[in-house]
């Protein structure tokens, strides 16, 4: 009996191989959401080490807080507008370390809600992220 390799690691598996196709050197930008927190890296494959890490975890987490109209604060540190902060948040540090370029890596999440936020986030404020479609797209 062999191991068994849920779907989602596999989705993740072939993400990650089909951007070290096309990185050419590009530290990663990664997103790991687990039900209650969002986490994002930036990571050299390169030299194998975390450049930078943010999440919406812990006591640095509260500037992420949304305030609804009515001025209630909701207890979710998983929708799409902390996603966007989280994404603009992740841009200017990136920015503040030296890195302009990274390449997305949704793992084996789809393309869409809070990942697309945290991506198109980071790209209006300043990072360059490349998305596979976009990388695969401009080598054509």
């Amino acid at each position: 009996m062999g191991l068994r390799i849920n779907k989602f690691d596999r989705r993740a598996s072939r993400v990650r191989y089909k951007l070290k196709k096309v990185s050419k050197g590009l530290p990663r930008l990664t997103v790991f959401k687990s039900n209650k927190y969002l986490y994002v890296q930036i990571v050299d494959d390169v030299k194998g080490h975390t450049i930078l890490s943010v999440s919406t975890q812990g006591d640095s987490c509260n500037k992420f807080m949304e305030v609804s109209a009515n001025g209630v604060t909701t207890n979710s540190r998983c929708n799409v507008t902390i996603a966007t902060a989280l994404g603009k948040s992740v841009a200017e540090r990136a920015i503040a370390v030296g890195v302009t370029k990274v390449i997305f890596d949704r793992g084996g999440y789809a393309y869409h809600g809070c990942v697309k936020a945290i991506a198109e986030a980071a790209r209006l404020n300043g990072l360059i992220v490349w998305v596979k479609v976009l990388v695969l797209q401009l080598l054509l």
